[in-house]
């Protein structure tokens, strides 16, 4: 994908994606229990066309520590792919300093996209310990969406929703990030270059539903308003 591709702008279709990934979120299972920190795997295509977004990530991953912070913190482990079939996962980290600067060495280097070995990897670090949330952000999908949707139920099946974001408009990524995030029982949202900002909220949101479940997510939409409020308006 060229880095150059001309994204959309938001407009009301971009807004009904955000109420249904927002409901999306709302209706998924609690999954922390009382006294356990949550686990957020946080993954990103570091192929060529995702530099600027990187970027955009180093900024405002914060978000989803300082979300947390009043639950009892967050552990996240970033995972990435790029290159000749180069995919690496970090340390699990609970400081958004130690995160930085585990993201902010690594540079995008030209590939095909390794999704599935993303989602095989958080499915054999949740048989180990609890995954509560995957979250992956990308633009394209150059693999066979039946065996990414194989390993996807799997997930499902171990209660770890994927909430797939998803920059830009390639249909193949549409398709296949979609069935991901259904059959995980996860969400689905589609943004672009202008929603730096709705990205870090919709970040901080699931990292405190990750972290602390539906309660978590409702005090959080009261204190942010906005595109957060939604969520908690959905939640009984």
């Amino acid at each position: 994908m060229s880095r150059d591709r001309k994204l959309p702008t938001k407009g009301q279709d971009d807004s009904a994606d955000v109420d249904a990934f927002l409901r999306r979120v709302a209706a998924t299972p609690a999954p922390v229990k009382q006294g356990e920190t949550g686990r957020l795997m946080f993954a990103m295509d570091a192929t060529a066309s995702r530099e600027p977004t990187w970027d955009r990530a180093c900024q405002i991953q914060g978000e989803m520590f300082d979300a947390t912070a009043s639950l009892g913190g967050l552990s996240v482990q970033l995972v990435y792919y790029r290159g000749f079939g180069e995919c690496k996962a970090s340390k699990w980290v609970r400081d958004s300093r130690a995160l930085v600067r585990v993201m902010t060495a690594v540079r995008c280097l030209g590939g095909h996209t390794q999704i599935r070995k993303v989602l095989r990897h958080a499915l054999d670090e949740t048989q180990v310990q609890k995954v509560h949330a995957l979250v992956f952000v990308g633009d394209a999908m150059e693999e066979n969406v039946d065996e990414l949707c194989a390993i996807a139920g799997e997930l499902g099946l171990r209660g770890v929703p994927a909430f797939m974001f998803h920059e830009g408009p390639d249909p193949s990524a549409s398709l296949a990030f979609r069935q991901i995030a259904r059959l995980t029982n996860g969400a689905y949202l589609r943004f672009d270059a202008s929603s730096a900002r709705q990205l870090k909220e919709l970040l901080g949101a699931v990292a405190v539903y990750a972290a602390g479940g539906r309660k978590a997510l409702t005090d959080y939409g009261r204190q942010r308003g906005e595109a957060v409020l939604q969520i908690a308006h959905q939640i009984k």
